[in-house]
Order: structure tokens, then C-alpha cells, then sequence
């Protein structure tokens, strides 16, 4: 017998057709959390100086965290 397929998501909706919820499948909700969770991590550290990519692996090379192979 073959696997039946879950829906991706569910709406609810109102009286007017409006959608006003929705239902995703508990893999596709966690999904969701963890993208939040790095766009909050990402927004936390937009004011932080950025570093030019060759200064930044002569930084790493000298402090032997990063072979010199690179």
C-alpha cells in the first residue's frame, strides 16, 4: 500500500473566506523556527565591524587557526 501524502499546509478560515490561521506539519514548523532564530542571530550582529576577507585570513593564519595550505 502506498504512503499517503500530508498536506503542506492547512488554512482556517473565516466566515468571509479569509484565511486567518494556518496549519503546518510539525518538521516544516521547527523548519520555520530555526530560520527565525538565525535571522534574529543575523540582526543582533549587523552593527558589528566587518573585516575584509584577505586581512581576515592573514589574521587566522598567524593565529594558527587556519592553515597556511589556504
Amino acid at each position: 500500500m502506498g504512503k499517503v501524502k500530508e498536506p503542506e499546509t492547512t488554512y482556517i478560515v473565516d466566515k468571509k473566506g479569509k484565511k486567518t490561521a494556518a496549519v503546518v506539519p510539525i518538521e516544516k514548523y521547527e523548519e520555520l523556527l530555526e530560520d527565525l532564530e538565525d535571522l534574529a542571530v543575523i540582526a543582533s550582529r549587523k552593527t558589528e565591524p566587518t573585516y575584509d576577507w584577505k586581512d581576515l585570513k592573514k589574521k587566522l593564519k598567524r593565529d594558527g587557526l587556519l592553515s597556511n595550505k589556504i
